[in-house]
């Protein structure tokens, strides 16, 4: 059955614009709350955990979200600003019967959405999202006033979450004499990532935390990384470590300034769990480097690619059994360690690696060159679907003639904005970029 409403990633949009007004989320929270009794086997009234990033609407939909559940007899407990893991973790952790994040991500302030995690902390089946849908086109109700949902505050929740991350590091290492700058994107992370770190023992400059509702992602995080780079030269540290506004990406600095994305930290973690232990094989998506498919080949280690996502990288990882996986974005998944993407908790397995190693961040990718990659994002009408543009489909077949087996194309729709995004790969970046651009330059034609 088609989504009406979710995308790969929960729903999100313009606030104002449908669907994310008060009183569509009043009805999503109503339609989830009835979906939980439904499923709810025990004859304990479900609680739902309720946490929202920076964004200056964050107020406006969890009160929204809140109405709804209570309506449907749904017990509610807030969390406040927390990163999206943050609240998978608190979820499977306090038993509850699902967790809700008010965030959309790495998009600017006037955008915000609604994920939701399972009761074991993890993204909501197809089966469940589909149910939700069929639930918000029927008509609102309320229970009666004895069964109305109550709601609570989660005392403490920044320092359960905090500790729980800290718990991912090794016990016989520490980050002391390490000089870290922490950019969390003026995000939800802001007043819990720097103390991760610095409770381990390093020394931590912390940028991109101060969010004033309008700043999330602006000029900072895992998607801006420019400010990251220059303070960690300008404070000669060790490295630079970066999350975007929901803390659920990762992408770090190394002491020259230089950026590495996921695909590169994702090699950095295998090596590392090589250097302790079998590992059976990774997965990355259909936008992962050439060249980590390349480098695990020649380790040994199987690799798999699935649809971009990291709802579908982790279906793949959980179907081959491994436990490695992410995206270039910088959404790593390690499930040792948690159910899901997680900024904080990624960084503390690369710094793992390097403790145990040794070597700064440069010295333990070397090994790595990624291929030259140009991804370019075109704008586009909602539901535009790129293969039935003759002269785009034309384009697209001349380049991959052009570039044989030296280089790859891959055109997709966004699945969380309107846009078509364009990646080449190739010898060369000259040749990836003007190919890239030969190809989008037919869209806008």
């Amino acid at each position: 059955m088609a989504r009406k409403y979710f995308g790969t990633d929960g729903i999100r949009g313009q606030v104002g614009v449908a669907p994310i007004t008060p009183d569509f989320v009043m009805r999503l929270g109503y339609a989830a709350g009835m979906v939980l009794v439904k499923d709810n086997a025990t004859a304990v009234r479900p609680t739902v955990l309720i946490g929202k990033d920076t964004r200056i609407s964050g107020y406006m939909l969890e009160a929204a979200l809140e109405a709804g559940f209570s309506a449907a007899g749904v017990d509610v407990m807030l969390a406040g600003p927390m990163p999206t893991p943050a609240i998978a973790y608190l979820t499977r952790a306090l038993r509850l019967q699902a967790g809700v994040v008010i965030s959309a991500s790495h998009n600017p302030f006037q955008d915000n959405g609604i994920k939701f995690f399972s009761g074991h902390g993890t993204k909501l089946p197809d089966s469940v999202e589909l149910a939700i849908e069929e639930a918000l086109d029927r008509p609102m109700d309320c229970v009666p006033s004895d069964k109305l949902g109550r709601a609570s505050r989660l005392r403490d929740a920044q320092g359960r979450y905090i500790e729980f991350c800290k718990s991912t590091f090794p016990n016989e290492l520490d980050l002391r004499g390490l000089k870290i700058v922490v950019d969390s994107a003026h995000g939800a992370a802001y007043n819990i990532a720097p103390h991760v770190f610095h409770e381990l023992g390093a020394e931590v400059i912390s940028i991109g935390a101060s969010p004033d509702g309008f700043n999330i992602n602006a000029g900072f995080g895992a998607t801006a990384p420019k400010a990251l780079s220059a303070a960690v030269i300008e404070h000669k540290a060790d490295l630079g470590i970066a999350l975007d506004g929901d803390a659920d990406r990762l992408i770090m600095v190394d002491a020259n300034g230089r950026v590495y994305n996921g695909d590169e930290l994702l090699y950095l973690m295998v090596r590392d769990r090589m250097s302790t232990g079998p590992v059976a094989g990774a997965v990355g998506t259909l936008m992962t480097n050439m060249a980590l498919e390349v480098a695990f080949k020649e380790l040994g280690i199987g690799f798999a690619r699935a649809k971009v996502g990291d709802r579908y990288v982790l279906e793949v990882m959980q179907e081959r059994g491994w436990i490695l996986g992410g995206e270039g974005s910088g959404h790593l998944l390690a499930l040792d360690k948690h159910t899901t993407g997680d900024g904080i908790v990624s960084s503390l397995q690369v710094l793992s690696a390097l403790r145990r190693s040794n070597k700064s961040l440069e010295a333990c990718c070397k090994e790595l060159t990624l291929y030259p990659q140009t991804l370019i994002n075109k704008r586009v009408a909602p539901g535009f679907d790129w293969t039935k543009d003759a002269a785009m489909v034309a384009e697209k077949e001349a380049v991959e003639r052009e570039l044989g087996e030296s280089g790859r194309v891959l055109i997709r729709a966004s699945g969380t904005e309107p846009l078509i995004r364009v990646m080449v790969e190739a010898k060369n970046a000259e040749m990836a970029d003007s190919m890239a651009r030969r190809i989008a330059d037919k869209l806008a034609a």
